[in-house]
């Protein structure tokens, strides 16, 4: 490898590639050689604006540099991991990792076979409030966590007005789904990060705000098996939505909030609170933590750390497993919201199968 890593972005589709071409432009030890896009004036527009190539031949970019990240349409993750797993390349992937199970088994194929570092981009595993939070938990000071409930959402489906029907994203043979696998799918990654694996789903869905033909907002509920429960909320049509995320525990509970970018002034500082019985009653003690959207550097994490996986110096904060097991809760909320039924979580090898066959 170079004493620089050389990196391409393929496919400018998701707008997170903005920030990740700004990250690596700003690495010290990194440099950004080039873009593909299967979209050209996308891509040429791309390259221009943060000083890069365009190459419209893919295989051409995978010999020329020694990682990519790819932030595609969903639909077109599998088939460029491929691509790139096999010219050896090493690999950060927007979330989420695929439209299903089964192409989430293709890209785990792919990947062990080529022997490549492959991380999977969820933003809330880098923040420092989050893993305060995860810290603390799992060190028992709000003792057993009996509920859990996390609200993360957007409007961005509102902001692009008439748009909406026309972009890629609200299209679910590209997507994959609406709010549920777009913004939900990062409250379901936190929390089988903060509590393992549930065993069971339930959820709803709908699309009464813009009628389109992806669902705009979604409710899930997961069971864990220790008796915890997990309530997510979520959309991408909630105007002026304050993420958050409560822990109810036996001994205290923690509340954070002040996270989302469309309601930075509804809270200030201490953005992380801890509240503990037998203490001072009725008193909340705040995190000095400052959560990455007030630093304004959020979602340049993912490329950051990917490097220094790259350069040996870290482990991926989330693996290819991580990724796969959400889409296993996704497919599976999606099946509760289509039947009326809770659903069974199978995370194992066969389970894409057996679900195909449900």
């Amino acid at each position: 490898m170079s004493a620089r890593i050389r990196f391409a972005i393929l496919s400018f589709a998701h707008y997170h590639a903005t920030f990740w071409a700004d990250a690596i432009n700003h690495a010290p030890d990194a440099e950004l050689v080039g873009i593909w896009d299967d979209d050209p004036g996308r891509g040429e527009e791309a390259a221009a604006a943060y000083g890069a190539r365009f190459e419209p031949h893919l295989d051409r970019l995978l010999a020329a540099c020694d990682a990519v990240g790819i932030t595609s349409e969903t639909s077109k993750h599998a088939d460029l991991v491929e691509a790139a797993a096999a010219a050896g390349k090493h690999i950060l992937l927007e979330k989420p990792m695929a439209t299903s199970v089964a192409e989430c088994d293709r890209i785990r194929a792919a990947v062990q076979d080529a022997g490549v570092i492959f991380m999977q981009n969820f933003p809330k595993r880098y923040d420092p409030v989050n893993h305060e939070l995860v810290r603390r938990v799992r060190a028992g000071e709000l003792g057993d966590v009996s509920l859990v409930r996390v609200r993360h959402g957007n409007y961005h489906l509102l902001q692009l007005a008439e748009r909406a029907h026309t972009a890629w994203f609200c299209n679910p043979a590209l997507s994959g789904g609406g709010a549920l696998i777009d913004e939900g799918i990062h409250a379901i990654d936190f929390l089988l990060w903060l509590l393992g694996e549930p065993e069971r789903v339930f959820a709803q869905i709908s699309n009464q705000t813009l009628k389109l033909g992806i669902e705009d907002t979604a409710l899930i509920v997961l069971a864990f098996p220790n008796g915890a429960l997990a309530e997510i909320s979520t959309g991408n049509v909630m105007v002026a939505a304050e993420s958050s995320i409560e822990i109810f525990g036996s001994e205290g509970s923690a509340a954070l909030a002040g996270v989302d970018l469309a309601s930075r002034e509804f809270v200030r500082a201490p953005y992380l609170k801890f509240f503990r019985y037998g203490e001072e009653r009725g008193a909340w003690n705040g995190s000095e933590a400052v959560p990455y959207f007030r630093q304004g550097n959020f979602h340049q994490q993912g490329p950051l750390h990917f490097l220094d996986c790259i350069r040996g110096g870290a482990a991926p904060v989330v693996s290819l497993e991580d990724g796969r097991k959400s889409l296993v809760i996704v497919e599976a909320a999606y099946r509760a919201a289509r039947t009326g039924q809770s659903q069974l979580l199978d995370f194992g090898q066969d389970a894409a199968r057996r679900q195909a066959d449900a």
